[in-house]
């Protein structure tokens, strides 16, 4: 007989009481390989054959971390140790609505094992897109292929650019933006040395423009501006490509999840050098933005590479930075 763990259940937080959605408790256990694992539901189940974190509802009374400890050592026979917040989603399927809180686990105590005899895989992160995954666990997958940090270029010459992304490799970075509005038709040529500067790095580069020129240099994605965002119908670039997007208002967010945008960046959240007209959200007013996404989103304004914990705690993927880094 197995015992169960001892967790504390305690009071529900208020933006989790609507008893129209079923609150989910999941988990990306990620080993020291970095691969993650998935399971896949069994025959006679909704959406039978199909991959997913594991995890599952929450009881009454229970606070995320207190149902992801339950769910995990009656799935899977381990009781997590080191976790953060990776995402929580809201996704509607047909019958029903679901809100998942889905946090990364990086140490846990026992050995995996299917007790209710799921089929497990142990998945690299950039291989979790050749998987069936349920709809609602989609952008957890995006959530596990993007990095906690993404570094934007500030507007100077092309010399002073391709410095400054020089700069951010040599410092570890691995998911820059390549944003110039002031080169104007200089600015193909300057991504295009960008581009191969983080080739020659392995690290990914997203132009701030055109998406017609980031398929033409072969970048590894687009970043979308506002006005580019609502222009847009469908999803400008392939899946094997990055697609992000600014947004500064839950209807913005729709619109780039609508279009199959893979993140999103909000903000200012604190003031900022390079928007001084701009009033901050405030992080509970990005949480709120986050929380409504149904991808991962980014905050971006003021903040500095060490905020990163604090965007996790409300529900954001990471930070964004220009100017302070």
């Amino acid at each position: 007989m197995r015992l169960r763990p001892k967790v504390q259940a305690l009071p529900r937080q208020a933006e989790l009481t609507d008893d129209s959605i079923v609150d989910v408790a999941a988990a990306a256990l990620v080993r020291t390989d970095g691969r993650v694992l998935i399971m896949r539901r069994l025959p006679g189940t909704p959406m039978a054959g199909q991959w997913e974190f594991p995890g599952g509802k929450f009881e009454t009374g229970e606070e995320a971390p207190a149902a992801l400890t339950r769910e995990l050592f009656e799935e899977l026979g381990v009781i997590p140790i080191r976790t953060r917040p990776l995402i929580r989603i809201r996704h509607d399927y047909p019958e029903r609505s679901v809100r998942l809180d889905c946090a990364r686990v990086d140490h846990w105590e026992g050995e995996v094992f299917a007790h209710e005899g799921h089929p497990l895989a142990w998945v690299a992160p950039d291989e979790l897109t050749t998987y069936e995954m349920l709809a609602a666990d989609r952008p957890i997958v995006a959530a596990l292929r993007l990095p906690t940090h993404y570094a934007v270029t500030a507007d100077a010459s092309t010399d002073a650019l391709l410095d400054g992304v020089a700069r951010l490799l040599t410092a570890g970075d691995t998911f820059i933006q390549f944003r110039a509005p002031s080169l104007g038709a200089r600015y193909a040529d300057a991504a295009a040395a960008a581009i191969a500067l983080c080739r020659a790095r392995g690290a990914t580069l997203i132009l701030n423009g055109d998406p017609a020129l980031a398929r033409a240099l072969d970048a590894d994605g687009v970043h979308l501006n506002a006005a580019r965002l609502r222009a847009l119908s469908t999803r400008p670039l392939p899946a094997n490509r990055w697609v992000g997007a600014s947004c500064h208002d839950a209807e913005a967010l729709a619109h780039a999840r609508a279009i199959g945008c893979d993140f999103a960046v909000v903000g200012p959240v604190a003031p900022t050098a390079s928007h001084p007209g701009a009033t901050p959200l405030g992080w509970d007013a990005f949480a709120a933005l986050a929380d409504c996404a149904g991808l991962p989103v980014y905050a971006i304004g003021g903040l500095r590479r060490s905020d990163a914990t604090t965007a996790w705690a409300y529900h954001g993927q990471g930070v964004a930075g220009i100017s302070k880094w």
